[in-house]
């Protein structure tokens, strides 16, 4: 899954996250050994990066969090390798400088108590719970917990393990493949085959029980604290079919199972992870109150975790698809029609600033509520336009072909123009600011 190399090596890699992402090769697979202490908040471990050079170079340079101390680093067999470790990048110089088109890895032990990365989007990456661990790290919190190419638009596959005292249950992303209990330490080892980015990677700790929620149309798994069993069984009691829904809608659901991880403690907004989406106890009321975040966290397994945006001023192919997913999700449960949430919600957008384009809003408004209201609002207009057999066709066109891919804006306005729509749709709703009305 790898990117093209820009021509002029001085600028960003992406704008919206300067200093995050690297140029000169594509990794393949990521392999993480990793311990963890959790009353010391202690993490260290070893970091193997498989990788394949797009250039000629005498580095290579990872993203590492700046809380992390990187004590050895070996490239492709040599034990050893020169590096530094400065700003928040792991510059590595292996003994043979890299050709082309060679295969390489490298392999970094370190050590450190991760704290979550700084930005304008405030802290993102690892954090500590009360009584353990959350990782969410949209959109460039990942080298918080390990070494990484850390773009979206650099997908790999994982290979997971993390120890931790034996009471803390341990979650990751993909298949559980095994765990194994020494004295009185567990490790829990988990396979993410499909392509992954960085940001979707992610590890939860805490005292939770693991329970089956449904079976069909795939297994689907609730790990919380076992106090809020219960309120679980009801907040989240359908998803099955919801799942079923958007399977219909979207097309298969592109990963062998999926979880929710409902945490001990509150949490502001829910967390997006491949196969997992992470809840607050908050979340659980009792009366699903938050059941649209539950249907938008899961789209979002279609829309940002199989289909991921190659840089993040495409991010309403996110978050546009998985708000509409919430009024998908309202109409086929019996609430109030698509129709109807997208007339109200135009209403509101059309009394806020009308300074935002949707196509590319900036850093500073990347997370803008218009942004996902905006986008949710664009699908309505193409499905209002095209009506809904077409839009239903086009959407389960779009997670096939580009199923565990990298995706542009570009890649989804050419496939809805082959499929009948007109060419002049798409710029009143992604490239001006006024917001048009709905058809």
């Amino acid at each position: 899954m790898g990117r093209p190399v820009p021509t002029a090596s001085a600028e960003p890699l992406d704008p919206y996250i300067p200093g995050h992402g690297n140029r000169g090769y594509t990794v393949e697979r990521y392999e993480l050994d990793l311990e963890y202490k959790v009353p010391s908040n202690r993490l260290s471990g070893t970091a193997v990066v498989h990788a394949v050079a797009t250039q000629s170079a005498p580095t290579v340079t990872l993203d590492l969090g700046p809380a992390l101390s990187p004590s050895k680093v070996g490239v492709s067999g040599s034990r050893r390798a020169k590096f530094t470790h400065r700003g928040g990048k792991l510059v590595v110089t292996p003994q043979t400088p890299l050709t082309a088109g060679t295969s390489f890895t490298v392999t970094v032990t370190y050590a450190g108590n991760p704290t979550p990365i700084a930005g304008r989007w405030g802290e993102v990456g690892w954090e500590e719970l009360t009584d353990g661990v959350i990782v969410a790290s949209q959109p460039n919190g990942a080298s918080s917990w390990f070494p990484c190419d850390d773009h979206p638009s650099s997908k790999a596959a994982y290979r997971i393990s993390i120890t931790a005292d034996s009471p803390y249950h341990v979650i990751s992303n993909g298949t559980l493949l095994h765990t194994r209990v020494k004295s009185s330490r567990t490790t829990w080892t988990y396979h993410q085959p499909e392509p992954m980015a960085t940001y979707l990677a992610t590890v939860q700790i805490g005292l939770y029980e693991k329970r089956r929620l449904c079976n069909t149309p795939v297994p689907v798994d609730a790990i919380a604290p076992p106090r809020l069993r219960t309120l679980i069984d009801h907040d989240f009691g359908r998803q099955q079919q919801m799942m079923s829904a958007f399977v219909e809608r979207f097309g298969p659901y592109p990963y062998p199972s999926y979880g929710v991880v409902i945490t001990d403690d509150d949490l502001e907004i829910p967390v997006e992870a491949q196969t997992l989406s992470v809840f607050g106890a908050n979340h659980c009321d009792g009366r699903r109150g938050y059941e649209r975040l539950v249907a938008h966290e899961l789209a979002h397994q279609w829309f940002g975790n199989s289909l991921t945006l190659g840089r993040w001023q495409d991010i309403w192919l996110h978050e546009g698809f998985a708000c509409y997913a919430e009024w998908l999700w309202s109409e086929a449960s019996g609430s109030s029609s698509a129709h109807q949430l997208a007339t109200r919600t135009r209403a509101r957008l059309a009394a806020l600033p009308q300074d935002l384009v949707l196509g590319d809003p900036g850093p500073a408004d990347m997370f803008d509520d218009r942004v996902y209201k905006r986008g949710a609002l664009t699908l309505h207009a193409l499905r209002r336009t095209v009506g809904d057999e077409p839009f239903f066709t086009l959407l389960r066109e779009w997670t096939a072909a580009h199923r565990h891919s990298v995706v542009a804006t570009a890649d989804f306005v050419e496939l809805a123009e082959r499929h009948g729509v007109d060419p002049g749709f798409f710029g009143p709703w992604l490239e001006e600011t006024a917001l048009p009305r709905l058809p």
